[in-house]
């Protein structure tokens, strides 16, 4: 697939890995990480054509296993594609070799973090970062035309590791996404609805592109 005309991003050769970490890598996880497929390739036509790769674990991950069938009709709404999953359990290598680690909830953050590895920079909750990324003013971020989306989204990290002990949650819940293992379809939306919303203004921030309407 092309980057769609007009959205010409500078060529990188490197790249800027993002993790999304969840409990079983069977539920929030993977829709998460769907979704931020989905929405890179709304904006940017190819994901790689940023050098973004965005991937999945779980803290108690089942390996090998596929996505909840739930999880599988909240990114059908979507329109995202949930085809070819496998559930991985979190491991050192894949923390190392993140740019910026997405946790639902803060107990998975302190799990990402305790691991080691200069990891607590770059480790956030997913809505943690997202009330982070809002604070941010777009002008000071790398052009991604200019720069490139990668360095774009490294700035992105820094300021909102900057940022982090000035704006703090309203509450713990604020930075949580509950998980829906076992819960009917309804749960799953509602879920599903969350992760999208705080999703948008991260791929925004990111790619310096807004979701197309």
């Amino acid at each position: 697939m092309t980057v769609p005309e007009g959205r010409g991003i500078a060529a990188r050769t490197d790249t800027f890995r993002i993790l999304h970490v969840s409990t079983g890598n069977v539920c929030r996880s993977p829709i998460t990480e769907r979704l931020t497929r989905h929405a890179l390739v709304d904006r940017l036509g190819d994901p790689l054509q940023g050098g973004l790769i965005v991937e999945s674990a779980g803290t108690w991950g089942h390996e090998g296993a596929p996505m909840e069938d739930n999880a599988e009709v909240v990114l059908a709404d979507f329109g995202a594609d949930p085809t070819g999953f496998v559930g991985r359990e979190l491991l050192d290598e894949h923390v190392i070799r993140a740019d910026l680690v997405l946790t639902a909830t803060r107990d998975h953050r302190a799990q990402v973090i305790s691991m080691g590895h200069s990891a607590g920079l770059r480790t956030f909750t997913l809505k943690e970062f997202t009330r982070l990324v809002r604070a941010i003013d777009p002008a000071t971020l790398p052009d991604p035309l200019d720069e490139g989306v990668v360095e774009r989204a490294r700035a992105l990290v820094r300021a909102a590791a900057a940022l982090r002990g000035w704006l703090l949650a309203p509450t713990a819940e604020a930075d949580e996404v509950y998980d829906p293992y076992g819960a009917p379809i309804t749960f799953f939306r509602s879920i599903g609805d969350e992760i999208n919303q705080a999703l948008d203004p991260v791929v925004t921030a990111l790619t310096g592109v807004p979701a197309p309407h």
